[in-house]
């Protein structure tokens, strides 16, 4: 992806809002280098971009209700049928296909029961198609092999049901800017051909929200129309369903550098009073995360809402109240400001996907959890931590740890510290997928002697 300011960029805007503090880059450095001499004390440092706002955040859920258990969680796939349904079901018959994705969906629940493992995220909206029965969106393909045809079933409801009987809460898992995962004819031809659907795709009935990025068609999240379609979908599944919570996840703003997000009219548009494109599209980012906090709670309070995030917000070369890290940021690349959303008190719950070992100095594990405890601290705000499962047992040059004894000493020292410290309330396992790959079977069994026992 594209970093969201230039250096010149950055420094400007930092000018403009703190021209007391700071006078370009040098100043930058020096009022870096002045509150790390202070990181000691109790007092955490102040971000050059984000300050502790000034309003009181609304009321949201307790950390950890007393006697609560910690999450115990897992991320299942849909998109691209990753971890469901069976690729072989597609092309069964209707009955066949039921009996196979249904069979397969309670052989999951099953497995995972059996793990310890007590909240699926479950994810519905892997695209601009739905896995339930939706009057917004239509079906998903990856149910069937075409958009808009119907399942036979709820995939959602089905979901609910099986997994509520084993004592285990689902959230409802959206992507909630993606249209397609790729630009290819044949999916441009699929998406019009929705035109005579009921509902139709978004592709066809709105155009001109569309964009290419990272070569897949996405929404404009600088569009305050498209801002309101996404959370209408959220209100639908929320109004008829029974989930436990809703869940977004790092797909914001989403770009590379050879197939960026053109949304220059956009900004021309609705812009003004922005010092420019970045902060705009910050901006944008959190109106969605206000209003669809703000739905959720209107419509039914006791559903968590939350974000899982690239677990880097800033990094402390860049802000001083950032980590001590060398990675991709979500304030920079996705124009996502997840700090500022915690202080807010928008969210229920931040699941930070923490995918690198304690070993990977550009991006430890301990020292990203630790930072993230510190954030949620002084809010109700729970902390889930994202762990990469999909990198247990495989070998790897720059992260050896992984391979060392099936990656169960990892684990164990990501799992144990995700106990030790108080602001940390359970873990999520990237992704369901995975507890079935031979490289991971040490680990798997290592989690039943752990978690097996919690789940009843």
């Amino acid at each position: 992806m594209n970093s969201g300011l230039s250096e010149r960029e950055f420094i400007i805007a930092c000018s403009q809002r703190f021209s007391a503090l700071l006078r370009g880059k040098k100043a930058f450095l020096l009022a870096a280098s002045a509150l790390l001499l202070v990181s000691c004390a109790t007092t955490p440092p102040k971000s050059l971009v984000t300050p502790l706002p000034t309003v009181t955040p609304p009321p949201v859920k307790p950390a950890l209700p007393s006697g609560a258990e910690s999450v115990r969680g897992v991320w299942l796939t849909t998109v691209s049928r990753l971890d469901w349904p069976p690729v072989a079901s597609v092309t069964a018959s209707p009955a066949s296909r039921i009996r196979q994705q249904q069979q397969a969906l309670t052989e999951k629940l099953d497995n995972l029961k059996r793990l310890g493992i007590n909240t699926v995220f479950f994810q519905v909206k892997p695209d601009g198609t739905a896995l339930w029965r939706s009057k917004i969106l239509p079906w998903s393909d990856t149910l069937t092999g075409r958009i808009g045809d119907d399942p036979g079933y709820d995939p959602l409801q089905f979901m609910l049901d099986e997994a509520h009987r084993r004592g285990m809460k689902v959230h409802a898992w959206f992507n909630p800017y993606r249209v397609s995962t790729n630009i290819k004819p044949g999916t441009v031809r699929e998406l019009s051909n929705t035109l005579t659907l009921h509902p139709a795709s978004v592709y066809v009935l709105h155009r001109d929200w569309i964009r290419t990025a990272s070569d897949r068609f996405v929404l404009d999240p600088g569009i305050p129309d498209a801002r309101d379609w996404i959370t209408s979908i959220v209100a639908e599944v929320v109004s008829h369903y029974q989930v436990d919570g809703v869940q977004f996840d790092d797909y914001f703003y989403t770009e590379t550098a050879r197939s960026a997000l053109d949304d220059n009219a956009t900004f021309r548009h609705y812009g003004q009073g922005f010092a420019s494109k970045a902060d705009w599209r910050r901006h944008n980012t959190q109106l969605l995360i206000e209003q669809v906090s703000r739905t959720i709670k209107q419509i039914r309070p006791e559903v968590a809402f939350g974000v899982s995030p690239a677990g880097v917000w800033r990094n402390l070369s860049h802000d001083p109240a950032g980590s001590d890290t060398r990675g991709a940021a979500a304030y920079d690349e996705a124009y996502a400001d997840t700090r500022r959303w915690v202080q807010m008190g928008l969210l229920d719950y931040i699941a930070p996907q923490l995918y690198w070992p304690f070993a990977r100095q550009a991006a430890r594990y301990d020292v990203l959890a630790r930072w993230w405890a510190d954030v949620v601290r002084p809010t109700p705000v729970r902390l889930y931590i994202g762990v990469a499962l999909y990198k247990v047992g495989e070998p790897s040059k720059s992260e050896p740890d992984w391979a060392i004894q099936g990656g169960v000493p990892e684990l164990k020292k990501q799992l144990d510290l995700n106990d030790a410290l108080p602001q940390i309330s359970g873990t999520i396992l990237f992704r369901e997928g995975y507890l079935n790959q031979p490289q991971t079977q040490e680990a798997v069994s290592y989690l039943q002697q752990r978690w097996g026992h919690a789940g009843g």
